[in-house]
């Protein structure tokens, strides 16, 4: 899960990069049977009618010389996310960010009394 936050955190940075202000934000909503994520910007956007496409490997909505990076990273997080039971999704427009969701199964998760303990800081 680690690499799922790792690119859409990353990807929230760099589409927002050319923005004068750039905002992210990091949500979670608790439903009855899921636990859902999100991870919105106010970057480039995209066109609704690819965001599906963007999940696919080697897909690119924009060009390589507008912004880095090979078209893996979101192909990565839908993978991870589907490989733990749940889904994922974009929305976004052109010019007015984007919205990376995913939605993960309480089945899936380790009850709070099996949960790992928390890392322990040096001090």
């Amino acid at each position: 899960m680690r690499q799922v936050w790792e690119n859409l955190i990353s990807n929230a940075i760099k589409y927002t990069a050319r923005v004068k202000v750039a905002e992210i934000e990091i949500a979670c909503a608790i439903g009855d049977e899921s636990l859902a994520f999100s991870v919105a910007d106010n970057g480039c956007g995209f066109e609704p009618k690819y965001a599906g496409r963007l999940f696919g490997v080697f897909q690119r909505l924009h060009s390589a010389s507008d912004y880095e990076g090979m078209g893996i990273g979101l192909s990565l997080v839908r993978r991870i996310v589907e490989r733990h039971g749940g889904k994922v999704w974009a929305e976004g427009f052109p010019n007015q960010g984007a919205t990376f969701h995913f939605s993960l199964p309480k089945s899936r998760l380790a009850p709070a009394d099996k949960a790992p303990p928390p890392p322990v800081s040096g001090g």
